[in-house]
């Protein structure tokens, strides 16, 4: 089967095609045939080899989201699997590739009336969005500020936030991005590479309630100081390289809260079918931005290390 290898830590150019032996399912597994695979973040600094909550080891073939049919099962497995639509984590790789073997328990039935890719794009960021606005605990009303509003999960959070009745406020790099922020649901879009972004907001707003930090570093300190007293705050990625700098001292002295956003693989299993039947539902719409053919995994992640996405990355297989 065709795939991508990663047998080098380094840059994008480290994705290189090439064969790999097609995967049987054993007991426990079934074997699913690849159509779309989702790229997150994390995947481009595994791929390079930096510190993070992961570690890989080459050689293997990247990629943790795939969707399409399951094609076989394993002897012990339930054949009545066979041509169910699905998407699935892979277990942290496999994924970039024609076919993958994951245990039986861990795909997700995509609900008719679900678009496969959009599926695939809500696999991760689905319910990453739908545990944070659960555990920060929007409110109607609540002035929101979302960073990284334009990406995979960002774009997600203004849209179930505004559907909580909240204000959002959308902060993302660059006019292309700030720009589609109107239409998931901000009623504030700014951009955070313009001077005096965060008196924007104060303006507009006097304050925020609550933060969802996707970039942290320097942006993740100026919109903790837009905090009113009593406001919430949950980082989840690091668009600008490192962690939200805000200390839970810095926190304390101005009676915030920062929020932690764990939850057992039960819980997270549910906030995926949570997202997934509200796209199907019509309630959330993923953002897919980009799409490039298997062959091309360098060139999206090269794009998403460039700032040059918006929304979700896609490997489109078949």
């Amino acid at each position: 089967m065709r795939a991508i290898w990663l047998r080098e830590f380094g840059g994008p150019e480290v994705l290189v095609p090439g064969p790999a032996p097609d995967p049987t399912p054993g007991p426990g597994q079934v074997l699913i045939d690849v159509a779309h695979v989702n790229i997150t973040f994390i995947e481009t600094q595994l791929r390079s080899g930096r510190p993070g909550p992961f570690q890989v080891t080459p050689p293997l073939i990247p990629g943790n989201g795939v969707g399409r049919l399951i094609a076989a099962v394993g002897p012990d497995v339930d054949t009545a699997l066979v041509g169910r639509r699905v998407v699935s984590a892979t277990g942290g790789s496999g994924g970039y590739a024609e076919r993958a073997v994951v245990d039986a328990s861990a795909p997700f039935q995509v609900p008719s009336g679900l678009a496969l890719d959009a599926a695939v794009a809500l696999l991760a960021d689905g319910r990453t969005a739908t545990l944070l606005v659960e555990a920060v605990g929007v409110r109607p009303g609540d002035r929101v500020l979302v960073e990284a509003a334009a990406g995979g999960v960002g774009s997600l959070l203004v849209q179930l936030a505004a559907s909580a009745g909240a204000r959002v406020i959308g902060v993302a790099g660059g006019a292309r991005k700030v720009d589609l922020l109107p239409s998931l649901g901000a009623e504030l879009a700014v951009d955070y590479r313009q001077p005096g972004w965060a008196d924007q907001i104060r303006e507009a707003m006097g304050g925020l309630d609550v933060v969802f930090d996707g970039v942290g570093g320097a942006i993740a300190r100026t919109a903790f100081e837009l905090l009113s007293t009593g406001g919430r705050m949950v980082s989840f990625g690091l668009a600008s390289g490192e962690w939200s700098p805000v200390s839970t001292e810095d926190a304390a002295a101005r009676q915030i809260t920062l929020v932690r956003s764990d939850a057992p693989p039960a819980r997270m299993r549910a906030y995926t079918d949570q997202a997934l039947a509200a796209a199907a539902a019509g309630q959330l719409r993923p953002l897919i931005g980009q799409r490039f053919p298997l062959e091309r995994a360098a060139d999206a992640h090269a794009a998403i290390e460039a700032r040059a996405t918006v929304g979700k990355t896609l490997l489109d297989v078949a």
